[in-house]
């Protein structure tokens, strides 16, 4: 939930100076607007100055401080120069507005009429703008990403009447199963000791003070989680005592999870995601998926493209990192998709400019509109097994065996980075908006990283939908964390970029902790030196690996400073363990008929695909 990108791009007000010359002049009024409990929040209103219709509401909500910044000449400048009547908000406890802070506050128990929450607070609002400002046409829409997009959910979720369209964009849904704090139970160390600094220190922004630039050094000093708190009073901030308090997916985290209270979608919603979103990928399209089981008045539509967290907002969207997508996708999406999505509901202009699901299918590098998502027409379910020699194939094991594995030693005191070193810190360094797409050559041939590769593709392999990992594995240890990683292998030779000469670009990753391989409420110390089977869900993804590319697999056990180190002895509470817990383990990864390991793609059909949309 990125903090620099909401300043910049989210909570940013418009600088009166002169306006570009598509859009209307507007005029700021501040506000503090009282709530139910009588707690005030600040709010900043844009209105076009002169504007011959009466119009709507559009609502940003954040935690991250609402400031002049020109978000209306960039992020929201193709709704400007719409006309709409722009709120930002700072949400209570944060920045300049009233009341005390809680991290991703609960709803309510709506049996208790004076209770407050998100929910109640963007209702407030939205009474009072009705009430109070000027030639609006009494219809409310709401959008924001990351934190903002999970405001804009708890609005959606028991809407004030005129709130009419919303778009959730990179919002966390479950802070333990996939977005920002834990994935599959295992903790997001340098984003979760970060970012609860940065949010709970004081009423702004803070950035924690590290004494090396290099932070992978600096999480490796700290040793044990438990240091955390003893060299640095983290006990203090509430969010570091409940990662301590509740390690296991408890009623805490089940509390803290939207799905629960998504039912039948009560106002159209324009899902966001990117498919390299570092810190928000489940959630968005968990959100979608959710509303999707119960929508007879279709108002639950999905756009998905190639972007890392909010990277649809700013910019031209045309490359991240060093991959270039061939045209303008962030700017597509700005121009083609939310601005007539706001306009069709809530001024009845134009038509929906999506059926249902709109995604950017990289490698092609070619929007595609779909019926549903994931399509389920002209899909196959493939599996990519892994086998003898590093090679990766569809073709199924023969070899039958207790010798047939690949195995590594895993030493949680020399970790794998999960980027290359240096590793400055989250915010506001360079490199954690793009390392999803970094080359995973700095840890291809490491002896504790297993890689599997096909031989050279002689046809596209198209892949649209949800990607799983199934692991048959071991360890000498009593716990595991298992991270599998999808990779497409650009050829040697590139003639547009010869730069990119044999890149391997993460398509799709995820990490299991293996005390969790049978539910995350309870988990198990896994018997040393036996084989169990791990489910990994990749998520979903649509990418072409092309003719001529060839698809690695990658299985390693530390992901550092990203995910915690676990100690690999079974232990009660890893953010308890000592450092006398920590030790090294023997992992081996089968590839016999018997226990087959492989990753299962949805490919889609060729000359069957879904209608393109360029």
């Amino acid at each position: 939930m990125k903090h620099a990108l909401f300043v910049a791009i989210a909570c940013a007000a418009l600088s009166l100076s002169a306006a570009t010359q598509s859009q209307p002049d507007f005029s700021k009024t501040e506000a503090f607007i009282p709530m139910r409990d009588g707690i005030k929040l600040y709010t900043q209103i844009y209105a076009p100055k002169d504007s011959p219709e009466r119009l709507p509401f559009l609502i940003t909500r954040t935690p991250y401080g609402v400031t002049s910044g020109g978000a209306l000449k960039s992020a929201y400048k193709e709704l400007a120069q719409d006309g709409y009547i722009f709120v930002f908000q700072d949400i209570r406890g944060r920045y300049q507005s009233e009341g005390r802070f809680v991290m991703l506050r609960r709803p309510r128990e709506r049996s208790d009429p004076k209770a407050i929450d998100e929910s109640t607070d963007a209702h407030d609002t939205i009474q009072w703008l009705l009430n109070n400002v000027a030639n609006h046409n009494g219809r409310a829409g709401m959008l924001g990403v990351s934190y903002g997009g999970w405001l804009t959910m708890m609005a959606a979720i028991d809407p004030h009447p005129a709130l009419k369209a919303v778009s959730e964009q990179a919002s966390p849904a479950d802070m333990y199963l996939g977005d920002d704090f834990h994935h599959n139970g295992a903790f997001r160390l340098s984003y979760g000791l970060e970012y609860a600094a940065l949010m709970e220190t004081s009423k702004t922004n803070f950035s924690f003070a590290f004494d090396r630039y290099d932070t992978y050094e600096w999480y490796l000093k700290l040793g044990p989680l438990s240091n955390a708190d003893k060299k640095y009073s983290l006990g203090k901030l509430p969010t570091w005592a409940a990662f301590v308090d509740h390690p296991n997916y408890d009623e805490y985290w089940r509390g803290l999870s939207v799905t629960p209270y998504l039912g039948k979608p009560l106002v159209p919603n324009l899902n966001v995601a990117g498919w390299w979103d570092q810190e928000d990928f489940y959630g968005p399209l968990k959100i979608y998926e959710t509303l999707e089981k119960n929508d007879p008045d279709h108002r639950n539509y999905l756009a998905a493209g190639p972007w890392n967290h909010g990277g649809w907002s700013n910019g031209d969207g045309r490359k991240l990192g060093k991959i270039d997508f061939g045209s303008d996708t962030a700017r597509y999406f700005r121009e083609k998709i939310q601005a007539p999505w706001f306009a069709f509901w809530l001024k009845d202009r134009g038509s929906l400019p999506l059926r249902e699901a709109l995604t950017f299918e990289t490698g092609s590098n070619k929007w595609e509109s779909h019926d549903e998502w994931p399509p389920r027409r002209n899909v196959t379910r493939r599996k990519l097994y892994f086998r003898e020699a590093g090679s990766l194939s569809f073709d199924s094991p023969r070899q039958e065996g207790k010798r047939e594995f690949d195995s590594y030693v895993s030493d949680p005191a020399r970790p794998v980075p999960y980027r290359q070193r240096p590793i400055e810190p989250t915010y506001p360094g360079p490199g954690w908006p793009v390392w999803l797409v970094e080359d995973q050559r700095f840890v291809h041939l490491r002896p504790d990283v297993l890689s599997w590769e096909t031989e050279t593709l002689s046809e596209d392999v198209v892949v649209a939908g949800d990607i799983v990992a199934r692991l048959y594995a071991s360890t000498s240890g009593g716990d595991s964390d298992w991270i599998v990683k999808l990779i497409d292998v650009y050829p040697e030779k590139v003639p547009a970029d010869p730069k990119m000469g044999g890149y391997q670009l993460m398509i799709a990753s995820e990490v299991l902790r293996g005390r969790f391989r049978r539910g995350f409420e309870k988990p198990e110390p896994v018997a040393s030196n036996r084989v169990n089977e791990y489910t990994i869900d990749l998520h979903s993804n649509n990418h072409a690996f092309l003719k001529g590319h060839r698809i690695m697999a990658q299985v390693q056990s530390t992901w550092f400073p990203l995910i915690d180190r676990n100690p690999q002895k079974y232990v009660n509470n890893i953010f308890k363990a000592t450092e006398a817990d920590f030790r090294k383990a023997t992992q081996r990864v089968y590839r016999s008929r018997a226990l087959p390991s492989h990753i299962e793609l949805p490919v889609l059909i060729r000359g069957q695909a879904t209608k393109s949309r360029n």
